[in-house]
């Protein structure tokens, strides 16, 4: 019995679902599918430069299964542009997570959500503490591997 894929976690739906060479028509090109979160990692590794440990970490998955994800990713496109044909993003086994920071008050435990981009919020706005943190959704929380790893590097 095979085990289900597990869903990875893009951080939004793509604006643009199409792409094709310039000059070609529609009716003569070939077609290759880009999963929607193949596209993620692209985004993460190629883009954004991204470590395959931290972008498999923000898409939920170990850094060798983001390994294989980017590598059919890179050969999809690749495909595409040295072949000429059209790519389609649609597709996968994924879920959308809330692109937007966390907090919790120290004071008053509350918890809430500012959208990127707006600074760091001065207080609490249920109690106005200044005493507050930010938090990370567990699925991009460090690992204890981390924790290690990390301490490994500091006593060398």
């Amino acid at each position: 019995m095979v085990r289900p894929r597990k869903d990875r976690l893009v951080a939004f739906e793509p604006e643009v679902s199409y792409f094709k060479p310039r000059g070609i028509p529609m009716i003569e090109l070939a077609e290759v599918c880009l999963t929607v979160d193949e596209r993620e990692a692209i985004r993460l590794a190629d883009q954004l430069g991204l470590s395959q440990e931290e972008a498999g970490r923000r898409m939920g998955v170990s850094r060798a299964t983001f390994g294989r994800i980017i590598q059919r990713a890179r050969r999809t496109v690749a495909d595409a542009l040295i072949s000429g044909k059209a790519i389609r993003i649609d597709g996968g086994n994924y879920r959308i997570v809330m692109d937007s920071r966390r907090f919790q008050c120290a004071a008053c435990s509350h918890q809430w959500e500012e959208p990127p981009g707006t600074g760091r919020p001065s207080a609490c706005p249920l109690c106005s503490s200044e005493d507050f943190f930010r938090t990370v959704p567990r699925s991009l929380a460090p690992t204890r591997a981390d924790a290690k790893r990390s301490d490994t590097q500091r006593r060398s």
